[in-house]
C-alpha cells in the first residue's frame, strides 16, 4: 500500500471506520462546550461528574426506553478502558472470558494486557446470524468469568435476539457469570427498530458499554461509559469495586465531561446522515452483486459494515493483498475478524458513495 501511494496512486479505502475522515463534520460551535469555566476546577470523581452521568442516563431513556440510574454509570476515556476495568474486576490471571467468533480483533490485546484468556464461541450463519449455544456451553469451564456480546456485532451486524438474551441470562445465572455487552453500534439499526439495549438488563450481572465515538461520531473526544445492572445486590457490589479501579486512574478529562450533554445532543443529525449513507452504499453494493451468484452479501441488521462471501480460491489475506497491489483497493480480509474459513471480505459502508461504488467495482473485477 505504501508503494502504491509513493507512485501517486490513490488507494480506495473500504476499511474506513473514522467518521471524521468520511465527510461527517460537526459544526465548529460544538467546541464551545469544551470552554466552560467549570473545566478549570479539579473535582476528581471516580465514577465521573454527575452531570455527565445524568446525560448518559437521559440518552438511554430517550433513545432506548431504558431506565438507568446515574449512580450505576461509570465514565471512562474509551470502551477499551472500560473492558480493562471489567476484566480486572471479574478475573484473576488465567481466568477466562468467552468472546464471539467472528468479532473485533481488539479483544485479544485487551485481554492479554489483563492476563485474561479468551475462549471463542461461534456465531452461525443461516439466513442470518445466531449464537451457537451448544458450543458456547461446551466452552464453559470452572475458570469462565463472563461472556462478551457485541450488540450489534462488528462486523456481522447481527443483534442479540430476545430469545437469545433470555438463554444468556439463564446460563449466566446458573454458572455465576457476567454479561459484558458492547453496544457502540446500537444506534445504527438498519430497520425501523433495532433490538433493545442491555443497559437495564436484570437477568444477570451486566456491564453495558458505549461512548461518543460512534453515538455522536466523535471518536476524538474520548468519552465512554459502562452501565452496571443485574439482580439484587450484585450491581451495587460491582460498582463499589469498579469505583476503586476508576479512582486509581481518573482518566476522563473535565472539559469533555462538562461538554457531555451537548455532545450527546449532537448525535441526532449526524446519525441520520450516516445511516442514510450506509443504506445508499448497501443498495449500491447489492446492485453490483446482481447477476453474480458466486458472490453474496450476508445479512446485516445494524452497524457500519458489510460481509461479502466470495469464492475461496485463495486465502483472504492473499486476496486482500492482490486487491491493494492490482486495484488499489483496501479491504479487510475475513481473517482479520477471525472468520472460521477463507472466502470472506469485510467492507466499511461509511465512505463517500462514489469512492465506495468504484471500490466495489474493482473488487468485483478481481473476484470475477
Amino acid at each position: 500500500m505504501d508503494g502504491a501511494r509513493a507512485r501517486g496512486e490513490k488507494i480506495l479505502d473500504l476499511t474506513l471506520s473514522n467518521p471524521t475522515r468520511a465527510g461527517f463534520a460537526h459544526d465548529a460551535s460544538i467546541l464551545r462546550a469544551l470552554s466552560k469555566a467549570e473545566s478549570l476546577d479539579y473535582d476528581p470523581q471516580p465514577k465521573g461528574l454527575l452531570r455527565a452521568r445524568e446525560a448518559v442516563a437521559t440518552y438511554y431513556r430517550d433513545d432506548h426506553d431504558a431506565s438507568v440510574d446515574p449512580e450505576r454509570i461509570i465514565l471512562t476515556a474509551s470502551t477499551s478502558e472500560a473492558y480493562s476495568y471489567i476484566f480486572r474486576l471479574l478475573c484473576n490471571p488465567g481466568d477466562e472470558v468467552l468472546v464471539p467468533k467472528p468479532s473485533y480483533p481488539l479483544f485479544d490485546f485487551l485481554a492479554g494486557l489483563q492476563d485474561v484468556k479468551l475462549v471463542s464461541y461461534p456465531l452461525l450463519y443461516d439466513h442470518g446470524w445466531q449464537i451457537d449455544f451448544p458450543s458456547l456451553e461446551r466452552a464453559l469451564t470452572p475458570r469462565t468469568r463472563g461472556i462478551v456480546l457485541v450488540h450489534p456485532n462488528n462486523p456481522t451486524g447481527s443483534f442479540v435476539q430476545v430469545a437469545e438474551r433470555a438463554t444468556l441470562n439463564q446460563i449466566c445465572s446458573q454458572h455465576g457469570l457476567a454479561l459484558i455487552v458492547d453496544e457502540v453500534f446500537l444506534d445504527f439499526a438498519h430497520g425501523s427498530k433495532g433490538q433493545a439495549s442491555f443497559a437495564a438488563n436484570s437477568g444477570a450481572l451486566t456491564f453495558t458499554m458505549s461512548g461518543l465515538s460512534k453515538i455522536s461520531s466523535l471518536p476524538q473526544m474520548k468519552l465512554a461509559w459502562m452501565a452496571v445492572s443485574g439482580p439484587g445486590t450484585q450491581p451495587g457490589a460491582a460498582i463499589d469495586r469498579l469505583e476503586v479501579i476508576a479512582d486509581t486512574y481518573l482518566s476522563v478529562s473535565a472539559p469533555v465531561q462538562w461538554a457531555a450533554e451537548e455532545m450527546l445532543a449532537a448525535r441526532m443529525p449526524l446519525r441520520a446522515r450516516l445511516l442514510e449513507r450506509v443504506q445508499r452504499n448497501l443498495l449500491g453494493l447489492d446492485r453490483q452483486l446482481t447477476g453474480r451468484p458466486s458472490c453474496e452479501r450476508l445479512r446485516v441488521d445494524g452497524g457500519w459494515y458489510a460481509v461479502l462471501r466470495v469464492p475461496a480460491t485463495r486465502s483472504d489475506d492473499d486476496l486482500a493483498v492482490e486487491l491493494v497491489q492490482k486495484k488499489q483497493v483496501l479491504v479487510h480480509p475475513g481473517h482479520f475478524y477471525d472468520f472460521s474459513g477463507d472466502g470472506y471480505l469485510v467492507l466499511s459502508l461509511i465512505g463517500p458513495e462514489g469512492e465506495f461504488g468504484e471500490g466495489v467495482r474493482r473488487v468485483m473485477e478481481i473476484v470475477d
